[in-house]
């Protein structure tokens, strides 16, 4: 074991001990003692979010702190299983070190692959194997449901791919996102709400598919455009103050005359 496998075992340890200290029934913290795995489900959701966040700022420090957070989420779940003696943090660690030597059988066995695309295929096969030994039903069983929901559409499409279920050229996909479109707007001369849901619903399913064979990850490119709004929105903002307007007190027109200029700054600053 080398020095820095030592440390991170020291550190691994302590954090179990603060743990363990914060849930003891005596001593410890009510809040902490007050959770359950169904109470830190939105916590964890939010620190998850937080780390890629972080990561896509490319600030390490950063990054270091949220992982941190995140980390605390899994020893936390591990800890109140192992109170009431369902498994502990070392079966969780052992479980996900099996796996990992399971799925990369060219590296930790015998088996070759020949690059990363048939890497891929193979892990994919192996999951696949794994679902199937586990008693899993049809091509889509697994998919969590508590992914992001642009995260899963993309995720249920690409296992329906996989057994044929697609399209063979992105023009088909173009054309599909059209014709939801056109079954939307016809929804809207009527205005029933559920119907419109659904049919935003399949007009947003639609793009994530062609968001995929674009291959475009669907979160992360919505993601980028919260960003570039928000940030086009707070250039706006600056430049009606500029005007002497607010953004509450402004037209419609002044805001889109401020917007296009925003956008132009934008890309000055970014030498666009």
């Amino acid at each position: 074991m080398t020095k820095g496998d030592n440390r991170a075992a020291e550190a691994i340890g302590r954090l179990l001990h603060i743990m363990a200290r914060l849930r003891d029934p005596g001593e410890g913290c009510p809040w902490d003692l007050a959770q359950d795995w169904a109470s830190l489900a939105p916590h964890t959701l939010e620190e998850a979010f937080e780390v890629v966040e972080a990561a896509e700022s490319g600030d390490e420090a950063h990054l270091a702190d949220e992982l941190g957070d995140l980390l605390f989420q899994v020893v936390f779940y591990a800890r109140i299983a192992e109170e009431e003696g369902a498994f502990s943090f070392a079966e969780v660690a052992t479980a996900i070190a099996d796996k990992l030597e399971r799925r990369h059988p060219h590296v930790f066995g015998a088996e070759a692959v020949r690059d990363a695309d048939h890497q891929t295929r193979r892990w994919e096969a192996i999951k696949a194997a794994e679902r199937e030994s586990k008693g899993a039903e049809g091509a889509l069983e697994g998919v969590s449901r508590g992914l992001p929901a642009l995260s899963r559409a993309q995720k249920l499409q690409r296992r329906a791919a996989r057994v044929g279920f697609d399209w063979e050229e992105v023009s088909g996909v173009v054309a599909k996102v059209r014709e939801e479109l056109v079954e939307l707007e016809a929804e809207m001369a009527d205005g029933e709400v559920e119907r419109l849901r659904a049919e935003v619903g399949d007009l947003l399913f639609s793009c994530v598919n062609l968001a995929r064979h674009l291959e475009v990850d669907a979160e992360a490119a919505l993601r980028e455009a919260n960003r570039r709004f928000e940030r086009r929105f707070r250039i706006m903002e600056a430049i009606l103050a500029e005007r002497g307007l607010g953004v509450e007190e402004a037209e419609m027109a002044a805001m889109d005359t401020a917007w296009e200029e925003a956008k132009s700054r934008e890309g000055k600053e970014e030498g666009v």
